[in-house]
């Protein structure tokens, strides 16, 4: 799925409806639908709902919708920020509307002294913010400004209309300075920087959505190569056939492990077991490998010889072993708990040199390859001459790759990342809140899944295994592979951290929600909105309540 900029969905619109026919009021009344549905369904208790309208297309939509609402027997209280005869076009339209339908109460607000004769419009069960919109840009002021104010000291839930107000739609930050709070997100079409960067909401687990209002795919172009990573999601989606077999699916070798790190390469090993890898082998030195293939019986395991410290030994590989290691293997996994020694500088020469399989690197692999430039050079070199090599650092390993302080990866880390990736011709998985998926082409996908739990030894094992897993599976498509790796990884720790917490969560919790996590579809119909939405974030509120009833009270808003 494509991210859009502002000027990007404007221009979306424009051609909707120039091109395609599709009149600017019927978006906003598909639009509207959306919303009504979406409230109704994500805050089903919610009786009284107050709507606060700006005076452009955002403020049209909330009046629709409150229309919609009161339509549907709830007592909704519309209040427009400014005067009714400085409305034009559409929202002027959804005005008239609002206007002479039954079962609504509406209200002009000309200055913020005005707000204080509302008070009993926070008493709702839930605020619907629709005052500013895509085209919005920074600062608030004004009726705004004072909406916002007067507005946060409800203790209702609020769903936003496209964005939280004040939130500007090209914004990469996880934070701006000034918003309306947001419990739930609704947006059109596409998501903007802002949906799949921002922390929008008030907990990580809300739902951000994007509900199809009757744009074509056509009209919907981006030249900035950014994409959402849980659409690749549809990778995983088709059922195997009845003559599926073992050696279908790939068979992952898993390269790792030293006296004290046992469990990276135990980790990792699972993790691609669980994401339908056909077979794996974990290669680890010989003093862990019966811990090692405790872990599970259908793991496979191979010895390498140690050194006297636990670690592979230097010479603990020949190029004879190598060959009959790698032997009938579709994908190498090479780095968890390897250590930094001589053996692991020799073992990642061989992997770049002698074989073009497939490989991922992360953690012992990377600090090795960052090391010596020696192994840089061959793997930007075969890397740009077409193998698939994965490289998934945290911002620390990536400091290392680069060169640079984990401050200036962290300022800019989309820029980073694509830049690292087109240069050295790999798949770069840059680790964190908001994973990002750069490809050689520069292209990146933004990963919305995951939460703060995921801050724990073994994550980066557990997302090493599920990569290489889909990379077995599907190696004719590694781009997609991979982006359904990373958001997979992120969900089924999401699902997870609702029966343990964020604290207590561990990173082999996740396993026995893979299966959750694969059949989950982002994509979901819904029966109030025909189109149905794109959940980039969080759950619907009967899951969600049902997962964590302890983290909400019963109109669906945080516990405060």
């Amino acid at each position: 799925m494509k991210v859009l900029s502002a000027e990007e969905m404007q221009a979306c619109d424009r051609e909707t409806t120039e091109r395609y026919g599709v009149s600017s009021i019927e978006l906003m009344r598909a639009a509207s639908a959306v919303v009504d549905a979406f409230a109704r369904e994500q805050f089903p208790r919610a009786r009284r709902v107050t709507v606060i309208c700006g005076r452009g297309n955002n403020g049209g939509d909330g009046m629709m919708a409150a229309r919609l609402l009161a339509k549907a027997g709830l007592a909704v209280t519309t209040l427009l920020l400014g005067s009714q005869y400085e409305l034009k076009g559409d929202a002027a339209t959804a005005w008239r509307e609002l206007s002479v339908s039954p079962n609504r109460y509406l209200y002009e607000v000309n200055s913020a002294a005005d707000l204080r004769a509302h008070t009993a419009a926070l008493e709702a069960d839930l605020i619907i913010d629709a005052v500013l919109g895509t085209g919005f840009k920074p600062p608030m002021t004004g009726l705004a400004l004072a909406a916002m104010e007067w507005a946060s000291e409800s203790e209702a839930p609020f769903l936003s209309v496209d964005l939280p107000s004040g939130w500007p739609a090209d914004s990469r930050s996880s934070k701006v300075e000034m918003a309306f709070p947001s419990d739930a997100v609704i947006t059109f079409t596409a998501p903007k920087p802002a949906h799949v960067f921002g922390e929008l909401t008030r907990l990580w687990d809300q739902p951000i959505v994007v509900a199809p209002i009757g744009s074509p795919d056509e009209a919907i172009v981006s030249q900035g190569g950014l994409s959402w990573a849980g659409a690749s999601h549809a990778l995983v989606e088709q059922p195997r056939g009845a003559d599926a077999n073992k050696g279908k699916f790939g068979h992952v070798l898993v390269i790792g492990g030293s006296v004290g790190k046992s469990g990276a390469p135990a980790m990792a090993s699972m993790s691609a077991l669980r994401a339908g890898a056909g077979l794996v082998t974990a290669a680890v030195p010989s003093p862990i490998m019966a811990l090692v293939s405790s872990f599970a019986p259908e793991l496979m395991t191979r010895a390498m010889m140690a050194s006297p410290s636990g670690e592979l030994a230097s010479k603990g590989t020949t190029a004879q072993q190598f060959q009959k290691m790698i032997d009938r293997k579709t994908v190498i996994a090479v780095g968890p708990g390897l250590g930094d020694g001589p053996g692991t500088e020799m073992l990642l020469e061989a992997v770049l040199s002698d074989t073009k399989l497939p490989t991922v690197i992360d953690a012992d692999g990377l600090n090795t390859l960052s090391a010596n430039p020696f192994l840089m050079e061959k793997m930007t070199e075969v890397a740009k001459a077409g193998r698939t090599v994965v490289l998934t650092p945290h911002p620390g390993e990536m400091a290392r790759l680069t060169g640079k302080s984990v401050e200036e990866i962290q300022a800019n880390r989309h820029e980073q990342a694509r830049s690292f990736a087109r240069d050295h011709g790999v798949t770069l998985v840059l680790k964190g809140s908001r994973t990002l998926i750069a490809h050689p082409d520069g292209r990146v996908a933004v990963n919305t899944s995951g939460n703060p739990g995921m801050a724990k030894g073994g994550s980066g094992d557990m997302l090493m295994g599920i990569i290489a897993a889909l990379l077995a599976q599907y190696k004719d498509d590694v781009a997609r592979a991979v982006e359904a790796a990373v958001y997979l990884h992120g969900f089924a720790a999401d699902l997870a951290v609702h029966e343990a917490d964020e604290h207590t969560l561990l990173a082999t919790d996740s396993l026995k929600y893979f299966s959750q996590a694969f059949q989950f579809r982002p994509f979901r119909f819904s029966q109030g909105a025909p189109r149905g939405y794109v959940w980039l974030q969080g759950l619907s509120a009967a899951r969600s309540q049902a997962c964590a009833p302890q983290r909400r009270n019963e109109q669906g808003s945080p516990s405060r």
